[in-house]
């Protein structure tokens, strides 16, 4: 397997540290700590890269806040500084391990994401019998960081970039040696690539049909149960022996024609529906953006705006329906 060299120098020059100091901010250019950097911008630039080059980065720390979306996750956000550094790391090494996946894995890749995925199992559901849908245990905080730096080792080569490599594993540890802060866009990249081995156990090695993968959310087709019971046993073994993995309670196998819930949608062969997941949370966007009004937190256009932001949640499902009865049961606001 040929390996790829990406130097430090490679990931402090200019314009590569320029392009993701725009990419760290996009969205946020009216926080304190964007607005610093960006204020001394030349100056905050030349001492990133001064320090990519010296080996001190990142700087470490995170700062940790909840989301639920709707299930409770705890967020580390890195400072700003370490995003504009994993940006420009990124960059370069992000290709490499982009290159390394297979056609199966959606995350975090360009042309894909997640509703290329939901257009593909259904597509899968049309064609075969019987599937299989798992997901990973507490993944993130799971992932065996020695044995993720290895499998790096696989794709890069140099003592400057593993090192470098190695020091954004230990910024953050969910217990010694485990776990990826989920928020951190390294962390993105490194857990998607940590299951290439999976991807390929059940692409060129089973007894399966179709396979996708979205993170740590897995499904694959087979043409009966038996064959369907048998490859979740060796793909359990599989993750327990080689990635140190352990797959949730109740894995899912069911027949096509029952449909699947997958990345947020309740996928059926013939129409892609919103999960109760998506409708719940259309629900409380709603009347968060309409409080928010009727309070005078925002005016008339902004609501406007914020709508169209709601609106956008049951894109790529078969809605309308159900979005008609919504607002016959509680009409929109007047404004």
């Amino acid at each position: 397997m040929k390996r790829t060299r990406i130097e430090p120098a490679d990931v402090a020059a200019r314009d590569n540290l320029a392009r993701a100091a725009h990419q760290a901010a996009r969205g946020k250019r009216g926080r304190p700590e964007v607005r610093a950097f960006f204020d001394r911008f030349d100056e905050r630039l030349e001492g990133l890269g001064a320090s990519i080059r010296a080996g001190s980065m990142p700087a470490g720390g995170y700062r940790a806040f909840v989301i639920h979306d709707p299930k409770r996750r705890v967020i580390h956000a890195a400072s700003f500084e370490d995003r504009v550094f994993h940006h420009a790391l990124m960059n370069l090494a992000g290709p490499v391990l982009d290159r390394a996946l297979t056609s199966a894995t959606y995350a975090c890749r360009p042309g894909m994401g997640h509703h290329a995925a939901v257009r593909r199992v259904q597509e899968h559901l049309q064609r075969y019998p019987w599937y299989v849908l798992i997901d990973i245990d507490a993944y993130f905080d799971s992932i065996d960081q020695a044995l993720l730096l290895g499998l790096l080792e696989r794709r890069f080569k140099g003592k400057g970039l593993l090192d470098t490599i190695a020091r954004i594993l230990q910024s953050y540890q969910t217990r010694p040696g485990r776990g990826l802060p989920i928020g951190a866009l390294t962390s993105q990249h490194f857990a998607n690539y940590y299951l290439d081995g999976l991807d390929r156990l059940l692409q060129e090695r089973l007894t399966t049909r179709a396979y996708v993968r979205y993170m740590d959310d897995c499904i694959w087709w087979c043409d009966t149960r038996d064959e369907a019971m048998a490859t979740l046993s060796r793909v359990c073994a599989y993750l327990a022996d080689e990635r140190r993995l352990l797959v949730k309670d109740h894995p899912r196998i069911n027949r096509s024609s029952h449909g699947v819930t997958f990345c947020g949608y309740r996928i059926l062969p013939g129409a892609i529906r919103l999960s109760p997941r998506k409708r719940q949370r259309y629900r409380q966007r709603r009347r968060f953006w309409e409080d928010a009004y009727r309070l005078g937190i925002i005016d008339s256009l902004q609501l406007q705006r914020a709508y169209a932001a709601v609106h956008a949640i049951t894109d790529h499902a078969d809605s309308v329906s159900w979005r008609r009865e919504n607002l016959r049961r509680h009409p929109a606001m007047e404004v």
